[in-house]
């Protein structure tokens, strides 16, 4: 099917459940942070046990992907999304690929550049390479607010000696981050332990960690919505690219890894709320429910998000 051809038939129950959840999992500059730390002079990589669960999942979907692109290899978006189930499935000199051809068809497209570079990072030898700090450069020139862009140079900064340069640059993408963004958590933590171990005074600049305001019957809609980062328009055309039976695969098997997460860390209020709403769609009240109870236990000693939970259920009907 063609691109063209993708926009003119609609997007389909499947594909509405797959942008839904799609939106819920991946956040370009959380997936980004949580993934990449800094270490002193180099770059974390990722687990191998984060990749693995996934390559099952995604395999069917990946192979329709590379099929829609050989009949339509001008397609950006198809190429984008095709580098993001690369990248979920540790594939990281496939997603360079990827991406490449979809910044190469599209090079306004600031998100195709960061998230380039971000798999050159996770493919070369460690730290951010010259081509990955290309990338990021060639993303902050189209948005210089790009988050994914701007954390990997501080990461630069730190890796060449520029410490006090990375941990103001890190500061100013809190500064500008939505309060809750996914990403706050883990760049303060990399700001406090390069200030600790580099002795760099941060009194008074670092803006202090967002409250949890309880929710209000006016807000309830938001508690729902907020805590989940929409997909690019890129990503929603080329999901629906997909035959249905793909969309439905790709969607259960996000649901089910974000569920397998919260069984690990249960102490993590918005992808509860993410279950609860994608369970909806799947049509799995039972499913959502459990969610719910699940949520509520394990903060059962905070009135905050209780609230946020009740609200949340309210709106998707639990």
């Amino acid at each position: 099917m063609t691109q063209n051809g993708a926009a003119n038939k609609g997007f389909s129950l499947p594909f509405a459940r797959v942008a839904l959840i799609l939106a819920a999992l991946v956040a370009v500059a959380a997936v980004a942070i949580a993934v990449v730390r800094s270490r002193g002079g180099g770059s974390e990589s990722p687990p191998a046990t984060q990749a693995a669960p996934a390559a099952g999942e995604l395999g069917t979907v990946i192979s329709g992907l590379e099929k829609k692109l050989a009949e339509n290899p001008g397609d950006s978006e198809g190429w984008n999304l095709l580098g993001l189930a690369y990248y979920n499935v540790g594939r990281y000199p496939d997603a360079v690929k990827a991406y490449g051809k979809a910044s190469t068809i599209n090079p306004n497209n600031p998100l195709f550049w960061s998230a380039l570079g971000e798999v050159q990072l996770l493919s070369g030898p460690g730290g951010v390479t010259p081509a990955a700090e290309a990338s990021f450069k060639k993303a902050l020139a189209l948005d210089p607010k790009d988050f994914r862009a701007r954390y990997f140079m501080a990461v630069k900064k730190n890796e060449s000696g520029e410490h006090k340069a990375a941990v103001d640059d890190l500061i100013g993408v809190l500064r500008d981050s939505p309060a809750d963004a996914p990403w706050q958590q883990p760049v303060r933590d990399l700001i406090t332990r390069i200030s600790t171990e580099r002795k760099i005074d941060v009194a008074g600049r670092v803006p202090p960690p967002p409250a949890v305001p309880a929710a209000s019957p006016a807000q309830v809609d938001n508690v729902v919505t907020n805590g989940i980062p929409g997909p690019t328009a890129a990503d929603l055309k080329a999901a629906n690219a997909m035959t249905p039976s793909e969309q439905d695969e790709m969607a259960k098997g996000m649901v089910a890894r974000l569920a397998a997460r919260l069984e690990d860390n249960p102490r993590d209020a918005d992808r509860w709320i993410m279950l609860m709403r994608s369970r909806v769609m799947l049509k799995d009240q039972p499913g959502a429910r459990n969610a719910l109870a699940k949520a509520k236990a394990a903060f059962k000693d905070d009135s905050a998000q209780q609230a946020r939970f009740d609200a949340a259920a309210k709106t998707l009907g639990l």
